[in-house]
């Protein structure tokens, strides 16, 4: 299981979506089957070359939150009504219980997932749930990789991380992603954290105080964020 974290624009989706065409993945997402109506962005899969390892499994399934609702909408119309286990009709099902029943549906435990960003669909106990459901996959042999915002599924147990970033990406821990400790320095002082941001958008350009001035923590440098633009 390979976890890759970093800013938006850093290159998580990139990767995903180039080693999906590769893979012969439709960039809407599903397995190889998925013939549905698509724009793929990312031609760099032409510079790619898949090795697999003699006996390995070609199955793959690629889910990325952004396009759900089409995918949805692909299944349902293209459902068999003769299988012996019918999925359910996932637009009648919330974003978090569709993502979830679309993946427990199709789990295949020796196959290839690409996941980009599937904490976008789920609440704190609905990423618990997706953290079970990878961690049996992998348990049965699949292979999982995916992207995220989330310091709970960077936190998947055995996981490698990778930080995405303008140095490219670099493996790291838990405790020294950026990432995390945003989030623990906003769980401590939630009000603190966003009354600094209130004050910089309700400040005079001319009378804004400079990026790291005296007494301000990094992870709130007005340097870093691009509110209100």
């Amino acid at each position: 299981m390979t976890v890759l974290v970093g800013e938006n624009g850093s290159g998580k989706s990139t990767v995903l979506e180039v080693l999906a065409a590769a893979l012969g993945l439709n960039a809407e997402g599903g397995s190889v089957g998925a013939r549905h109506a698509t724009r793929c962005s990312e031609p760099g899969s032409l510079h790619l070359i898949v090795e697999r390892s003699p006996g390995a499994s070609r199955w793959a399934y690629f889910l990325r939150d952004e396009t759900l609702h089409g995918l949805y909408s692909y299944l349902e119309a293209n459902s068999n009504p003769s299988a012996r286990r019918q999925e359910p009709r996932f637009h009648e099902l919330s974003h978090g219980e569709a993502f979830l029943s679309l993946l427990g549906h199709r789990a295949s435990p020796r196959g290839l997932y690409l996941l980009d960003e599937p904490d976008a669909a789920l609440s704190f106990t609905g990423t618990l749930s997706l953290i079970a459901l990878l961690s049996d996959l992998v348990a049965g042999g699949a292979q999982v990789l995916l992207a995220t915002h989330s310091p709970l599924l960077a936190a998947l147990p055995g996981a490698t991380l990778l930080e995405v970033g303008l140095w490219g990406m670099r493996e790291t821990t838990w405790d020294a992603l950026e990432l995390v400790a945003d989030w623990q320095h906003f769980l401590a002082e939630p009000q603190a954290y966003l009354r600094h941001l209130t004050e910089e958008q309700g400040r005079p350009a001319d009378a804004s105080t400079p990026p790291g001035r005296p007494g301000a923590p990094s992870h709130l440098d007005p340097g870093r964020w691009d509110i209100g633009k």
